[in-house]
């Protein structure tokens, strides 16, 4: 699959070379992260910015106007991204970060992808200020 100027609309092989230069449990951490997105949203639009080292998913390419949370690996942790977080119900405060609209959560550990928190805040993000998929 293609895109322009470096953005690749892509698929776990794209996915995975971004993260394999991370040594474990990095690459099983963002795997997992990407695989709770795609449940979530199936028809997710996946873009990887590979020397970003980031990946983006919504219903097309563009950052803040089509997709609504984003993965980055880090040596100690996957930040799981999300827009417009702070128009978003956080009731159980596991969002960080201190922008105007975008939060984070930390994935350190497999049991973070378990947290219903963390389910509901992507389910919630998918349909906030975000298209609807094209069909």
């Amino acid at each position: 699959m293609g895109g322009a100027a470096g953005v690749v609309t892509s698929g776990p092989s794209e996915f995975r070379a971004m993260v394999d230069e991370f040594a474990e449990p990095i690459p099983a951490l963002a795997l997992g992260s990407r695989a709770l997105i795609l449940d979530v949203f199936p028809r997710a639009v996946e873009v990887v910015w590979a020397q970003q080292r980031t990946a983006g998913y919504g219903t097309g390419p563009k950052k803040m106007t089509e997709q609504f949370c984003w993965l980055a690996p880090y040596p100690k942790h996957v930040v799981f991204g999300f827009y417009y977080a702070t128009e978003l119900p956080d009731p159980e405060g596991i969002l960080e970060g201190t922008g105007r609209l975008m939060r984070h959560v930390k994935i350190r550990r497999p049991e973070d992808l378990d947290r219903p928190a963390l389910r509901e805040l992507v389910t919630l993000a998918s349909t906030h200020r975000v298209p609807p998929p094209l069909d």
